[in-house]
């Protein structure tokens, strides 16, 4: 059995740490909270460029835009959104998975240092690294969007699609990967995004319309700058899953840190009484002895 002065150690260590992970779990669940506000402030906003979309489809050319026009896919373009800093669980190690199924000829665009070191040590084709703040403004987000969306306009990849953690509730992060580029066509494009902000049975606008200076030069400045959106929404959710999974993970270290601190100070209970014990047997035993 140790020493009581060990297990006295042991509980003053493990308190420290029960201590630390209790206000990372508050600081957690702050950031989460502000994160999940965020993301669901930006959906009417979202939903709006979805109707402009919607009113716009049948009324231009698709075939002459480039983010609708298909073309053999020789090189994937993927940005893969993961956290700058550790404890969150498992959130990184199951986008990691979905990287490692990536088989065929691929370019990365990175965002957080633990998917820039994860691609190193995969050796995998890392072209960019970028790094956004908890706060995840638009203006960070944007001249990633436009770095990739160059990329495929020049023909380096032929797909844009995003790696990420995709926030469904606070104790759930399901690893997604989210094709963008080339899009199918306008219609398809906007049921999807009704689908995913709950607006499926939502009607498009079919009144007659006057769009100025026309109606496919409208498409086309509306497309890459709805791709923008797309993406920060997209990282807005990862920031929820990231600040989500750094909660739980700090909940669970806080109550296993209780147990085993109750576990310890049983064991230093039964180390002093055991002490006490020896103590009063060789009191008596020497007191016999003087008889």
């Amino acid at each position: 059995m140790a020493s009581t002065r060990d297990i006295r150690r042991r509980i003053k260590s493990v308190k420290n740490t029960r201590q630390i992970t209790k206000a990372m779990e508050l600081v957690a669940a702050s950031k989460m909270k502000k994160a999940q506000q965020a993301a669901m402030a930006g959906r009417p906003y979202a939903q709006l460029m979805a109707d402009m979309l919607a009113a716009l489809a049948g009324r231009v050319d698709e075939a002459a835009h480039p983010f609708l026009v298909k073309r053999e896919v020789k090189t994937r373009g993927i940005l893969l959104v993961t956290t700058d800093k550790g404890l969150a669980g498992p959130l990184n190690a199951n986008l990691f998975k979905a990287v490692l199924d990536v088989k065929t000829p691929a370019k990365f665009v990175v965002i957080g240092r633990k998917g820039a070191q994860f691609l190193g040590r995969a050796k995998k084709n890392l072209v960019a690294e970028f790094s956004v703040s908890d706060r995840a403004a638009f203006a960070e987000v944007k001249p990633i969007v436009e770095y990739m969306m160059k990329m495929y306009l020049d023909g380096e990849i032929d797909t844009l699609e995003v790696i990420y953690p995709r926030f469904k509730n606070t104790l759930v992060q399901e690893p997604t990967v989210r094709p963008l580029l080339p899009l199918s066509n306008v219609k398809d494009f906007v049921a999807h995004l009704r689908t995913e902000s709950g607006q499926a049975g939502r009607h498009a606008d079919d009144r007659d319309m006057l769009f100025e200076p026309s109606a496919q030069a409208v498409l086309e400045a509306l497309l890459p700058f709805y791709v923008n959106r797309y993406v920060y929404q997209i990282i807005l959710s990862a920031k929820a899953s990231e600040h989500s999974a750094r909660m739980v993970a700090m909940k669970t270290a806080k109550d296993n840190a209780t147990k085993l601190l109750g576990d310890l100070t049983l064991e230093y209970n039964k180390a002093r009484q055991a002490a006490i014990t020896q103590e009063i047997l060789e009191i008596a035993a020497a007191s016999f002895s003087a008889q």
